[in-house]
């Protein structure tokens, strides 16, 4: 567009001054310079702009799939982990099945099985807080 912009006025310029020649020559080519570094700028700022408008498109999908729903992963944790409490069944990391017998800051006594093996552990260590009761909890009936 510009190009046929700058051939009309180059052009133009020749038909009217038909007698000095090279000044008119001198003229279209300033003035078709002139226009290619105005196209070529425009040019680089759009595809500037769509550069910008793409990385922002990136960061905000990495953002909503791999960071928001880590984020909320860990605050259910910290949650959950902030609610124990004595008497509460749970699972550890490591597989491990029992129930809280005493809590402190950093660390979690459970009892085990049926002899009531206890065991100190890391808060940490806890995966999830189970609802159900196991077979093994329960006192035998005689």
């Amino acid at each position: 567009m510009f190009m046929n912009l700058v051939n009309l006025l180059a052009e133009a310029n020749q038909s009217v001054s038909v007698a000095t020649g090279e000044a008119a020559a001198s003229t279209a080519t300033a003035t078709a310079g002139t226009a290619d570094q105005a196209a070529a700028a425009a040019a680089g700022t759009g595809s500037l702009i769509s550069t910008v408008v793409m990385m922002l498109a990136m960061v905000a999908i990495f953002y909503f799939l791999l960071i928001r729903p880590q984020r909320k992963k860990d605050k259910q944790v910290k949650d959950m982990l902030a609610a124990l409490k004595v008497g509460d069944r749970i699972c550890t990391i490591g597989g491990l099945y029992g129930t809280i017998a005493a809590l402190k800051d950093d660390t979690v006594t459970l009892t085990m099985g049926s002899l009531q093996n206890t065991i100190v552990i890391a808060r940490w260590a806890i995966r999830s807080v189970e609802n159900v009761a196991l077979e093994n909890d329960t006192e035998p009936q005689i």
